[in-house]
Parts: C-alpha cells; structure tokens; sequence
C-alpha cells in the first residue's frame, strides 16, 4: 500500500510523477505537476495579487450565480491531460470555470476548465508562465486571460479550431474585457484593478526583463 510522502526532500526531482502519486503529498510546500514533472510554486501571493483575483472573482461570480457552469478560485487543484504525453499535469489555476459537471469531483477538476485566468505575480519566472499557457493550450482550455496588476493589463488566448491559441489585442485602462466564449460577460479593465496599489513602477528591473520578451 501507497503512503504518504511528508517531506519534499523525499521526492527525486529528476522523476517524472502520476497524479496518484500527487494525491499522497502531505508536505507544505505548494507544488504542480507538468507533465509529470515536479514544480514548485512561487511564494504565497502578494496582497495586490490577491485584491485583484478577489475582483475578478467578484465580477464572474455576479455572472456566473444564474449560469450552469461553475467559477472556482484557488487553491484548487486542476487535472490537465495531454494528447502527446501519457503523464498528467496538475495546476493551481488562479481562477477557472467548468461548465462541464462530469469534470468535478471532490479533489477537484479533471480535464480543460472552460476559462481559466492567471494573474502574473513578482515572482512568476518565465519558464513557469511559458509552461502553463502550453499545458493549457494542449489541454484545450478554451479562453485563457493573462493578467498583469503590475501593467494594469489584461491578454486573452482564445483556442482555434486546429486547437491552438490566438492573441487578442492587449487590453488596457480605457478599454473593455469582454469574454469570447461568453460575450455577454463585459467589464471595463479599470474595474478589475481597483483598490490594486501595486505598479510596475516599484519593480526591480528583473521583471521588467524577464516579462518583456515572452510569447505571451
């Protein structure tokens, strides 16, 4: 019988894990799985991190609430598959909907949430941003927002019919985040950063670097 793992030391990093496996962690650190692979996560979110998750969160749900699909916030765990590799992954998306019921259980989602939105951080490395938006698009997550507090920015990938992600136009204070999947959702972006004290003006010059030349 399988038993629970309490430190992460006793994980050999080079391996490649199941999900089975995840499911038998009980060490603190806060981990996803690409393709198997373990990844730790970056530290606890900022405060202006969390305001403006707590924004959008407030804006989907007053959408949502009279809608067969389902918003969920993290932590959350979401099972992503992939066609061109047998190992799962496993992602703490910032905020998801699933309007597929047969997806969610008890231990969270298995397979494409419908939308799913991530909210860049201080400490998002490019490798980590550059891995998610892959493991999204071959799962087949249908709009995927990238948002940046730090920029007052907000991206949409939207998924084509050969399955791949299409860039919308970068939006920014002054113009409006309406959803392509779901276009009677609209907001202006100012509404998603209020009360978001945090600019790109009080970063460091690594995350003006790090973020400036990604696909995304």
């Amino acid at each position: 019988m399988s038993e629970y793992i309490y430190d992460i030391k006793e994980l050999d990093l080079s391996k490649r894990y199941s999900y089975a496996d995840y499911l038998l962690w009980r060490f603190k650190e806060r981990v996803e799985l690409f393709k198997g692979k373990v990844f730790e996560m970056s530290p606890e979110p900022s405060t202006s991190h969390q305001r403006t998750s707590m924004k959008i969160y407030d804006l989907l749900k007053a959408f949502y609430q009279n809608h067969d699909c389902e918003l969920f916030v993290a932590p959350f765990d979401v099972e992503l598959f992939s066609k061109n590799d047998t190992k799962s992954s496993v992602v703490q998306s910032d905020l998801c909907v699933i309007c597929d019921p047969n997806k969610i259980d008890e231990r969270g989602c298995h397979g494409a949430p419908d939308l799913v939105v991530e909210i860049l951080s201080k400490g998002n490395s490019r490798k980590e941003i550059q891995h998610k938006y892959d493991l999204y698009e071959e799962a087949g997550v249908r709009e995927y927002w990238i948002v940046d507090y730090m920029r007052r920015t907000v991206l949409i990938q939207v998924l084509n019919k050969k399955g791949v992600f299409q860039s919308q136009r970068l939006l920014a204070e002054g113009d409006r985040v309406t959803s392509f999947i779901f276009p009677e959702f609209s907001c202006p972006v100012e509404d998603i950063f209020k009360g978001v004290t945090d600019s790109l003006n009080e970063l460091g010059t690594e995350y003006a670097i790090s973020h400036s030349t990604n696909r995304l």
